[in-house]
C-alpha cells in the first residue's frame, strides 16, 4: 500500500458564491451595495443611539450593540469575500482562515444572545413597567452585555481550536465563500468525531437556550397584551416589540431552516446561500428593521440632520 501524502496545508482555496466567471463581477457589485448599506445602516444606529440623548435607555443600548456584532459579522466575511471576485486564485492562508472563523463564530453567537437579551428587555418593559429601570438598570445592562461577548469569544476560541487541531493533508479547496466549520471538516484527513461532536453540541446548546429565552419571552409579552383592556395600550405595547420580533424571525427562521431540514436534503450550496443570508443579508437588514418602524430612530435621525445642517451653516 502506497504511504499517504502527509505534506501539512498551509492555505486554503475559497470556491466562492459561484464558480462561474461571467458572474464574478456582478456578483461583487451586488455584495459591494450589500456591505456598504449595511456599514451605512449600522454605523448611523451605533452614532445616533451613541449621541442622542432621548435614545440612552436600555432597549437602544441593546440595539447599539446588536449593530455593532452585525457589523463585526459582516466585515469578517465581506472585505475578503469581495477581494476574491476580482482574483484568479482564491486563496487564503492557514491562520487567516483561522482567523476569520474565530471571529465569525465571536459575532454569531454574540447576535444569538443579544437578541435573546433584547426579548428580555421587551418582557420586562411591557409585563413589569414600574420595575423596569431597577430590573434591566445601567449595570445589569453592562453585565449582561458583557456576559453574551466573553461567552461568545470563548465559545469561538474552544470551537476554532479544535476545528484547527485537526490535521488537512489532502484537498486544501473549501466549497464555501469562506472559511465555515462544515466544509473544513470534510477536508480533514484527521478524525473528527470528537471536533463534530464540540460543534453539534455548541450549535445546540446556544441555538436552543437562546431561542427558549426569547419564546418565553414572547409568550409572556402576548399574554400581558391579551390581558390589557385598552386597544390603545395594546398597540403601543406591541409596537414596542414589533421590530424585535421582525427581526428574531428572520434571523431564527434562517437558522433552524440551517440545522432542522433533513440530512438527505442537505448540500454545501444550500449552505452557502443560508450563509449568505446571515452573514451578509441579515446585518444589512436589521438597521432597516429597526428604524423604519421606529419613530424614536427616526426622530433622533431628523435631530441629527437639523444640527449638522446648522452646524455646516455657522462655520
Amino acid at each position: 500500500m502506497a504511504p499517504r501524502n502527509l505534506t501539512q496545508v498551509t492555505e486554503f482555496i475559497l470556491t466562492g458564491v459561484s464558480d462561474h466567471p461571467d458572474l464574478q463581477i456582478p456578483l461583487f457589485f451586488v455584495f459591494l451595495l450589500i456591505y456598504g448599506i449595511t456599514m451605512a445602516g449600522n454605523l448611523g444606529i451605533i452614532i445616533l443611539t451613541s449621541i442622542d440623548s432621548q435614545l440612552q435607555t436600555p432597549m437602544y443600548f441593546f440595539l447599539r450593540h446588536l449593530a455593532i456584532i452585525n457589523l463585526g459579522d459582516s466585515t469578517v466575511i465581506a472585505p475578503k469575500m469581495l477581494i476574491n471576485f476580482l482574483v484568479k486564485k482564491k486563496t487564503t492562508a492557514y491562520y487567516e482562515c483561522a482567523t476569520q472563523q474565530g471571529g465569525f463564530l465571536v459575532f454569531i453567537v454574540a447576535e444569538v444572545f443579544t437578541l435573546a437579551v433584547m426579548a428580555y428587555d421587551r418582557y420586562v418593559a411591557i409585563c413589569n413597567p414600574l420595575l423596569y429601570m431597577v430590573v434591566v438598570s445601567p449595570q445589569v445592562c453592562i453585565l449582561l452585555v458583557s456576559l453574551t461577548y466573553l461567552y461568545s469569544f470563548s465559545t469561538a476560541l474552544v470551537v476554532s481550536s479544535c476545528i484547527f487541531s485537526l490535521s488537512y493533508c489532502s484537498s486544501n479547496v473549501i466549497n464555501h465563500f469562506f472559511c465555515d466549520i462544515v466544509p473544513l471538516l470534510t477536508l480533514s484527513c484527521s478524525d473528527t468525531y470528537l471536533p463534530e461532536t464540540i460543534v453539534f453540541i455548541s450549535a445546540a446548546t446556544n441555538l436552543v437556550l437562546s431561542l427558549i429565552i426569547v419564546l418565553v419571552s414572547y409568550f409572556n409579552i402576548v399574554l400581558s397584551i391579551l390581558r390589557m383592556r385598552s386597544s390603545e395600550g395594546r398597540k403601543k405595547a406591541f409596537s414596542t416589540c414589533a421590530s424585535h420580533m421582525m427581526a428574531v424571525m428572520v434571523f431564527y427562521g434562517t437558522l433552524l431552516f440551517m440545522y432542522l431540514q433533513p440530512q438527505t436534503n442537505y448540500s454545501l450550496d444550500t449552505d452557502k446561500i443560508a450563509s449568505v443570508f446571515y452573514t451578509l443579508v441579515i446585518p444589512m437588514l436589521n438597521p432597516m428593521i429597526y428604524s423604519l418602524r421606529n419613530k424614536d430612530v427616526k426622530a433622533a435621525l431628523q435631530r441629527f440632520l437639523a444640527n449638522s445642517c446648522c452646524s455646516f451653516k455657522s462655520m
